[in-house]
C-alpha cells in the first residue's frame, strides 16, 4: 500500500468510511501525497495526455477565442484573463503567441493561473515568464474585473459524490476496507436527504442504479457565474462528458496511460469523471449567467478553423512533419479520437451575442427572450 494508502487507511479504521469525494480529494491533492502535488504526469512518460500537447493549434484557437471575445466586448483594460489547471503551461502558451494577432489584447490582460501542484506551477513558470503570471490556489483570489477564463480538463478531476439505488432508497456509496485491509467500496444506510441530491427524472432508477454528481464544480461554476454576470467577460469550459443526465458509474483511474483500478495505490494514479455538462449548464443559469453549447469539441474546432490551420501548418513542412501535424490535429476533431467525447461550454452574461465557435442562431440558456 501506498504511504497515503495507509494515511486513509489508519483514518477508516478510527472515525469510518470516508465519503468518494472525500477519497479523490486526498488521492489527488494531499498536501504531501496526492497525485497531482508530487509529479509532472503529462505526456508520454507521463500517465496521460491532453489537447495542449497534442497540437499547438489547440491553443493556438484558444488564444485567438479569447482575444476575438474581448474584443467583442468592448476591449476592457484590465483584463484578468486566468486558467485553470494550467498544466505545463502549453495551452496558455500557445493561446497567447497566437492572440498577438489582435492589437491590444496582450498589452491589457493579467495572466493568473490557478494551480496547486509545486511541479506543475514550476513548469508554468518556465513556459510563460515572459508574460508575468501570478499563481492562486483557487478562483477566490483572482483580482476584479473583467474575466477571461479557460479551463481544459478541469472539472473531470474534482471529486464527486456517488449515490447507490437500495430497495430502501438511496444511499450514498463509500469507500472503506474489507477483510484483508484493502480499501474497497461500501453503502451508508438510505437516508432520504439522499433522494433529494438525486434529479426528480431519476429517482426511480432501478436498484443499484448509481447516480454521481460533483458538488465541487458546481460551487465553482456558480462562483464564475456570479462574477461574470455583475462583472463582465466569459468562462470556457473543454472536458470530457455528458449533456444528459443520467445513472451510470464513470470514475475511473489511469496510470501509464492504461486503465487501472481506481482504489489502488492511491496517490500513485490519476483519478477522474465524466463532467455532467447538464447539471453545468443549469449551475450556471440559475447564477444569472447565460450559457452556450456544450458542442463537441469536434464541431467547437471545426467552427474556428482548425482543418484551414492545420492544412497551412502541413503545406510549410517536410512530408512527413506534414503527416504528424495533420493527425494530430484529426485526433482532437475526429469522432474516434476526441472530437465527440469531449465538450465545449461557454460561460457569458447575459444578452451578448454567441462567442465565436458556438451557433449564432443558437438562443443561449439564461438570454432575455
Amino acid at each position: 500500500m501506498t504511504a497515503l494508502g495507509d494515511r486513509l487507511a489508519q483514518r477508516i479504521r478510527m472515525h469510518g468510511p470516508l465519503t468518494v469525494a472525500e477519497f479523490m480529494a486526498e488521492a489527488l491533492g494531499n498536501p504531501q501525497h496526492g497525485y497531482y502535488m508530487t509529479r509532472d504526469p503529462l505526456g508520454r512518460g507521463g500517465d496521460f495526455i491532453t489537447a495542449p500537447e497534442i497540437s499547438q493549434v489547440f491553443g493556438e484557437l484558444i488564444g485567438l477565442w479569447a482575444a476575438d471575445l474581448w474584443d467583442r466586448i468592448g476591449r476592457p483594460e484590465p483584463l484578468v484573463l486566468a486558467e485553470l489547471g494550467p498544466g505545463r503551461g502549453t495551452l496558455m502558451a500557445d493561446a497567447l503567441r497566437a492572440a498577438r494577432l489582435m492589437p491590444g489584447f496582450l498589452a491589457a490582460l493579467q495572466l493568473h493561473l490557478v494551480e496547486t501542484s509545486p511541479t506543475l506551477r514550476r513548469a508554468q513558470g518556465s513556459a510563460l515568464a515572459a508574460y508575468d503570471p501570478h499563481w492562486h490556489d483557487s478562483i477566490a483570489t483572482l483580482p476584479e474585473g473583467p474575466l477571461l477564463l479557460v479551463a481544459n480538463e478541469f472539472l473531470d478531476a474534482l471529486p464527486i459524490r456517488q449515490l447507490v439505488r437500495t430497495g430502501l432508497g438511496w444511499a450514498e456509496r463509500l469507500v472503506g476496507l474489507n477483510t484483508a485491509g484493502a480499501f474497497a467500496f461500501t453503502l451508508a444506510a438510505p437516508h432520504p436527504a439522499a433522494d433529494v441530491l438525486v434529479p426528480p427524472a431519476l429517482r426511480a432508477a432501478p436498484v443499484g442504479g448509481l447516480f454521481e454528481f460533483a458538488p465541487a464544480a458546481l460551487g465553482i461554476v456558480d462562483a464564475l457565474s456570479r462574477r461574470i454576470a455583475r462583472q463582465g467577460g466569459a468562462a470556457l469550459f473543454l472536458d470530457y462528458g455528458h449533456t444528459v443526465r443520467a445513472c451510470g458509474e464513470t470514475l475511473q483511474a489511469v496510470r501509464d496511460h492504461n486503465p487501472c483500478p481506481v482504489l489502488q495505490d492511491p496517490g500513485e494514479v490519476d483519478l477522474t469523471t465524466h463532467v455532467d455538462f447538464a447539471a453545468i449548464a443549469e449551475a450556471a443559469v440559475a447564477a444569472d449567467a447565460a450559457v452556450w453549447g456544450p458542442v463537441t469539441q469536434g464541431d467547437f474546432l471545426r467552427a474556428l478553423g482548425i482543418e484551414s490551420r492545420l492544412e497551412r501548418l502541413a503545406a510549410d513542412a517536410a512530408p512527413e512533419q506534414a503527416a504528424e501535424i495533420v493527425s494530430a490535429g484529426r485526433r482532437l476533431i475526429d469522432p474516434g479520437g476526441m472530437g465527440t467525447l469531449f465538450k465545449v461550454l461557454a460561460i457569458a452574461a447575459r444578452d451578448r451575442p454567441a462567442p465565436a465557435g458556438f451557433p449564432a442562431a443558437a438562443e443561449a440558456r439564461g438570454n432575455a427572450p
